[in-house]
This record gives C-alpha cells, sequence and structure tokens, in this order.
C-alpha cells in the first residue's frame, strides 16, 4: 500500500510538471510571437544651411631657367595676391604664408626630353575666414589678377583653384534633427498599426543613423565642398513593437 501511495504521489508530481512546463514553453513561445511582431520605419530630417567658414589655397606658380629671377617673380605674385586680398577686404591675419616648394627638373634622375624651364618654384597661401560671403564676392574678381599676370592653379589644374565652404556647426543642429526623425518615424508607425488593426507598442531597436552634409544643388561635377548652400539629412531607422 505505502509503496502504490509513493508510485501515484510520483505519477502526480511529475504529471504536474509535465503540465507547468507545457505551459511554460507556450507562455514563452506567445511572448516571443509578440515581441517578434514588429514594424520597421525610417525618420526623416533635413534642413538647407550655409556655409560658415571659407579656406582658399590661393597656388601660384613660377617657372624659369635664372632661380633667382624665379624666386623674384614668386614674391612679386605673392605682394599682388596680398594686395588682391586687401582691396576685398579680407586681412592679413586671415592669410598664411606656407612652403615654398623647388623643382630643378635637371636634377631628376628619371627625366626625359628636353627640358625647357629647369626650375619650377611653387607656393601657397592659404586664406581661412569665416567671412564667407567676402570670399565669394573675391572669387569673383579673379580677372584683377590675371591683368596683374598671376595666374592661381592647384595640383588638380587651374580650374581646381577655387575655395572651399564648409558647414561646422553640425552639433547645433543634431538635437532638433533628430527629434524630428523619430516624430515623423513614429508617425508612420502609428498610420501603420491603424491599418493592421494594431495597437503601436514600445521602441523594439533604434538606429539614428548618419548625418550626411551634401550640396543643396545636385550639378555634376559639382562637390559639396565648393558650393556654399548645403542641404544636411538624416535618417533614423527605428522598430516599434505591434500588440493585439
Amino acid at each position: 500500500m505505502n509503496g502504490k501511495g509513493t508510485w501515484w504521489g510520483a505519477a502526480l508530481v511529475l504529471a504536474a510538471g509535465i503540465t507547468l512546463g507545457g505551459w511554460f514553453v507556450g507562455q514563452g513561445f506567445l511572448e516571443g510571437r509578440q515581441a517578434d511582431r514588429h514594424v520597421t520605419v525610417k525618420g526623416f530630417a533635413e534642413r538647407i544651411v550655409k556655409a560658415d567658414l571659407a579656406l582658399w589655397p590661393m597656388r601660384f606658380v613660377a617657372t624659369g631657367n635664372d632661380l633667382t629671377r624665379v624666386q623674384e617673380k614668386l614674391r612679386s605674385d605673392a605682394a599682388a595676391i596680398l594686395a588682391f586680398l586687401a582691396d576685398a577686404g579680407i586681412p592679413r591675419a586671415a592669410v598664411e604664408l606656407q612652403n615654398v616648394e623647388v623643382t630643378d627638373l635637371l636634377a631628376q634622375a628619371y627625366r626625359s626630353g628636353p627640358v625647357e624651364s629647369r626650375f619650377i618654384v611653387a607656393q601657397t597661401l592659404m586664406v581661412r575666414t569665416d567671412d564667407v560671403d567676402r570670399i565669394i564676392q573675391a572669387s569673383q574678381k579673379l580677372d584683377a589678377l590675371v591683368d596683374a599676370g598671376v595666374v592661381l592653379s592647384s595640383e588638380m589644374g587651374p580650374s581646381d583653384s577655387g575655395p572651399f565652404y564648409l558647414f561646422t556647426r553640425l552639433n547645433d543642429l543634431k538635437p532638433e534633427m533628430i527629434a524630428e526623425a523619430t516624430r515623423n518615424a513614429r508617425a508612420a508607425a502609428l498610420q501603420f498599426a491603424e491599418d493592421s488593426g494594431s495597437v503601436l507598442g514600445g521602441i523594439r531597436n533604434a538606429n539614428q543613423g548618419l548625418f550626411q552634409i551634401l550640396p543643396r544643388d545636385d550639378t555634376p561635377g559639382m562637390m559639396e565642398p565648393r558650393q556654399v548652400m548645403k542641404t544636411v539629412r538624416v535618417v533614423s531607422t527605428i522598430q516599434y513593437l505591434l500588440l493585439d
């Protein structure tokens, strides 16, 4: 009798354990199914901004066979550029005179063909200012430098010698733009939940996305640093839970 009682007791405990274990498994599966019901939406925010910093590397080159005369020409060009900038209202403190580059073509071991000008001497005046409008105006009057016998160029060629315009105040825009992108994402998720007969739950996952500074005008061949007006954009990706 005692043996049978013990056997029935063990069986009841086992049955209860199986039932309870099954309930936990089922409940976990149900909660897993509920947690898996979600919608992924994107929130978008955009601002048109103006550059607040201008960088203008003004590179000029002199060539010839007499190094002394080439250096004199370089000094004359530098003086002409500084006078041009002063006339444009750009202070001398905003201009940095960088190192002189001297190339002796006859000293190059692997040169080939005749050499018309032995020496090539180049120098760059770097203009850095937050007075973007003055740089815009000055860059439109480069014919005055041409009249003075100065031709600006860069290592990429004369057509790539203009100013660069930068926007440095991105951190000032970030909080407001992130909030706007989040609001837009939630509005889209609410609409989806309503259309699907669900209730919008909390955030399951979120990715803020990268901020991009793009040219305002998407002109072929025009790089963003060459444009004064820019577009700042952020796209946030957010997953919301959907509840019954």
